[in-house]
């Protein structure tokens, strides 16, 4: 299911010169299977929420966004950049999301409405403990001992919180970050070790 959220949206109460228009988007979970396992249907059913999802709400907001000279930030995750084959899917279509923000932006640049994409680590949300809870016995270890090792195992210190990666996004559409569109920003407590 798309999660959407209009952040402000204040064209019919402010004067034209400060309507402020953003749109933050993220979609569902994408299923975390072998490549080799991975399904048609399974692929579909990621590629539908996640990708489709947001092209569709980027694309039906865009008349308003463009009207207000707006922003859209699209979260993809840190996978896009190393994907592996027991998770394939999660890399791959995280991928397509910066892709697709990236063509976004390229429009955007015309149309004067700002596009970028996050790139989240390991943020302790709900669709982690979940992922644990699946993985920990699967190890032979209880939830507990996975979420105590994961960061170690990782190479970062903690988990991240989602205040932290709505404090980004909240960066991104502010004033402050109006000429940067088109990039793609991870926050991921420094898990991926490339530049």
């Amino acid at each position: 299911m798309l999660h959407a959220i209009v952040l402000t949206l204040r064209s019919l109460a402010m004067p034209k010169t400060t309507w402020l228009v953003t749109l933050l988007a993220s979609a569902g979970a994408v299923p975390q299977i072998d490549l080799f396992e991975m399904t048609d249907a399974q692929w579909e059913g990621g590629l539908a929420p996640k990708l489709h999802g947001a092209r569709r709400l980027t694309i039906a907001a865009w008349t308003a966004l463009k009207a207000a000279q707006g922003s859209v930030v699209l979260m993809s995750g840190n996978s896009a950049l190393f994907p592996k084959a027991p998770y394939a899917g999660v890399g791959t279509i995280n991928a397509a999301i910066v892709a697709l923000a990236k063509a976004f932006s390229d429009r955007g640049i015309a149309d004067g409405v700002q596009v970028n994409s996050v790139l989240p680590g390991p943020v302790m949300t709900g669709r982690r403990r979940s992922y644990l809870q699946h993985w920990a016995p699967l190890h032979n270890m209880t939830v507990e001992e996975a979420t105590a090792n994961f960061p170690k195992e990782a190479g970062i210190a903690r988990y991240g919180e989602p205040e932290e990666i709505a404090e980004l996004m909240a960066f991104l559409v502010s004033p402050g970050a109006r000429w940067m569109t088109g990039s793609a920003l991870r926050m991921d407590g420094g898990e991926v070790k490339s530049v």
